[in-house]
């Protein structure tokens, strides 16, 4: 029994080691592909949300490819700053095209709008300042036109 387990073993062992090191039939093992970005970003048109969304990162042993995670985001960070730079010439030209159209460029201002001096208005008369002038006067105190003991 010794014998027949020592005998199936080697024959295992050598028939491991023919297939691994591609022995009988001329081919070895394949080089598995790494895993890529199968669908970049475009190159020829602007990133839509769609292609974001559909942007699939490969993912290795110890997370995403830094390579491709930098190449997306690089992407998108200059996407990103080219939008906001034709967003900030457009707002420039509608604030001129504003400015034209309301007559001159001083009308547009950033800031609060500066107001110039105002007159001081004359306090209106209070609700006892009211009642004292409507109310007679108080008995033992001279009336218009009199005069007083």
């Amino acid at each position: 029994m010794f014998w027949f387990l020592l005998i199936a073993m080697v024959v295992v062992v050598a028939a491991v080691t023919l297939v691994v090191v591609g022995g009988g039939d001329g081919g070895g093992l394949r080089d598995s592909e790494p895993d890529r970005l199968h669908d970049p970003l475009p190159e020829d048109r602007p990133v839509a949300r769609a292609d974001v969304d559909a942007v699939r990162l490969p993912v290795t042993v110890r997370g995403y490819r830094m390579n491709d995670v930098d190449d997306v985001l690089d992407r998108l960070g200059a996407e990103l700053a080219e939008r906001d730079a034709r967003i900030a010439e457009l707002e420039a030209a509608l604030a001129g095209a504003h400015a034209s159209a309301m007559g001159g460029p001083g009308l547009i201002q950033d800031g609060p709008p500066v107001l110039g001096p105002v007159a001081e208005a004359e306090p209106a008369p209070g609700p006892g300042d009211r009642e004292s002038a409507d109310a007679p006067e108080a008995p033992g105190t001279p009336q218009e036109g009199e005069e007083r003991p």
